[in-house]
């Protein structure tokens, strides 16, 4: 059985280290990596290859930067090639990237079964792309791989049939098992950065709903800047961000009070996650792995799709208004952040099951 995965962001890299390393290791798949080039800049692509050992992408489509339409257009050709060459069994697609519709979209089209690894999410925002791209996948998936319990309701209310549903766990948690100890073992971040465990905020801001409105910008990096006269504020910067802070003029009024950094590896970041007192984010994987890590997370949005982690009280939705919201908000969870114990994500086998199942149904 040949299984073509699709990947081309930083947070897919990692799932797909889970999942690749299960595939590789059953008898009778043969797995084809496609990596579209969406994140293409050595820091946020390649060092995640080598760190999490995924093997060398069998094509790089070095698609690159875009507009949404135009990159998930270019993607879609490039794709499509691939798999007219390869004729797969399978198409295996993750999160909600425009790779992801892409791929899932190009394997459509020429009647190859898709799977869709992180299936069912919503945040119920139609302006985020993010979302229009996981629902426009789940709907056009054969099968549909969720997380959580949540999103298998998602599911089932958007009348998605019970056959085509898998409640498998989330396969970042899976890598966070298997690669915190790895992190551990070889990073150097905090001695590199004069870090000290506890003793400063980690944040990330990338989303563009955030870095694409100056006013949600500004008010995201001054709340950072008053909360860093207090305690360090750690940021690994993304191109996305820093090109908007250049643009509005936000830069150099504000690199001077945040320690920015350039984007990390998979490992450094890990040992950032599970050393920093509070983590700020927009990222949907982040919220997660301070979960892993049991660090409390705030996020700078109006909803999250891991609404599990605010029921348990380790993240908290701050929608990003004012700089006194933002940085009131990070200044009370220094004081106090209190969740309680779960187990949302399944027992860490989730890479296992989603492997068992695609080879099951490849005998059918």
């Amino acid at each position: 059985m040949k299984i073509v995965t699709i990947v081309g962001a930083r947070p897919q890299f990692i799932k797909a280290a889970a999942v690749s390393r299960v595939l590789r290791k059953t008898q009778g798949v043969r797995e084809v990596l496609v990596h579209t080039g969406q994140h293409y800049d050595a820091n946020m692509s390649e060092v995640f290859f080598q760190e999490l050992e995924i093997p060398r992408p069998d094509y790089n489509l070095g698609i690159g930067s875009a507009t949404h339409g135009a990159q998930t257009g270019r993607m879609l050709e490039a794709i499509e090639e691939v798999l007219f060459k390869e004729k797969p069994d399978w198409v295996l697609v993750y999160g909600d990237t425009n790779s992801t519709l892409a791929g899932a979209l190009a394997a459509v089209k020429l009647h190859i079964p898709v799977a869709h690894i992180e299936a069912g999410l919503r945040s119920f925002n139609r302006r985020m792309p993010e979302e229009v791209n996981r629902v426009l996948t789940d709907h056009a998936s054969d099968i549909l791989f969720a997380p959580t319990k949540a999103a298998v309701e998602n599911l089932r209310r958007e009348g998605i049939s019970e056959e085509q549903i898998q409640l498998v766990g989330d396969v970042m948690y899976d890598a966070a098992l298997y690669y915190g100890k790895k992190a551990e073992r070889q990073s150097q971040i905090l001695n590199r950065l004069e870090l000290k465990p506890g003793e400063y905020i980690l944040a990330t801001i990338h989303r563009a709903e955030n870095t694409d409105d100056p006013q949600r910008l500004r008010a995201i990096f001054e709340g950072f800047a008053e909360v860093a006269q207090e305690i360090k504020v750690v940021l690994p910067l993304h191109p996305r961000t820093r090109a908007a802070l250049v643009q509005v003029g936000l830069y150099d009024e504000v690199a001077p009070n945040i320690c920015l950094i350039e984007p990390v590896g998979y490992l450094d970041m890990v040992m950032l996650e599970k050393n920093a007192r509070v983590i700020v984010t927009d990222s949907g994987g982040v919220q997660k792995e301070a979960f892993f890590y049991r660090v409390p997370c705030l996020t700078l949005r109006e909803e999250t799709e891991w609404v599990e982690l605010v029921d348990l009280g380790w993240n908290r939705i701050i929608p990003p208004f004012s700089a006194g919201v933002v940085a009131d908000a990070i200044k009370s969870s220094l004081k106090h952040f209190e969740g309680v114990e779960g187990c949302p994500y399944g027992d860490g086998q989730s890479a296992v099951k989603i492997a068992q199942y695609l080879v099951e149904r490849g005998r059918c």
